[in-house]
């Protein structure tokens, strides 16, 4: 059988949960007519590059089918009578690979560059502008035997 791969956008309203139960009625539908998933990955809620029925953002997910044309049909027909579904897409693939999508790969890394430095600031690149005056000698604390007497006082 070929194979393919649905991405959906939900409407940013719904929950994970809600997601997920538009992702288990396609593996029923699939299930149903002999076909299976082979790969189920929720992407997160993410911005939309524009908006679509009044909605910014969306919840993106992506399923791999083993499934005859047909049933990819019914269930992109399926898909397009959900009204949680804002809009679906469906390639033909050679394969369906158990790694990561480009999607997930990438904000991994972009989590392992966050996290990976952690040592002293440049100097001067996230300052607000202006300078410490806390360094010249008129502003630094010394101690009380240290500070001159007035004249007068001895």
């Amino acid at each position: 059988m070929p194979l393919y791969e649905t991405v959906l956008i939900a409407r940013n309203e719904l929950t994970q949960q809600q997601v997920e139960a538009v992702a288990d009625q396609v593996t029923a539908i699939l299930t149903e007519a002999g076909g299976e998933v082979k790969k189920r990955e929720y992407w997160g809620l993410r911005g939309l590059a524009y908006r679509i029925k009044k909605n910014r953002k969306g919840h993106y997910m992506l399923l791999g089918l083993d499934c005859a044309p047909a049933v990819e049909q019914e269930v992109a027909r399926q898909l397009g009578l959900n009204e949680d579904v804002l809009r679906h897409m469906t390639l033909r693939v050679e394969e369906i690979t158990d790694e990561p999508s480009a999607i997930l790969a990438r904000r991994g890394e972009d989590r392992e560059r966050d996290r990976g430095f952690r040592g002293p600031r440049p100097a001067g690149r996230f300052s607000s502008g202006r300078r410490d005056r806390d360094d010249r000698e008129e502003f630094r604390a010394r101690p009380r035997d240290e500070i001159e007497q007035p004249q007068g006082e001895e």
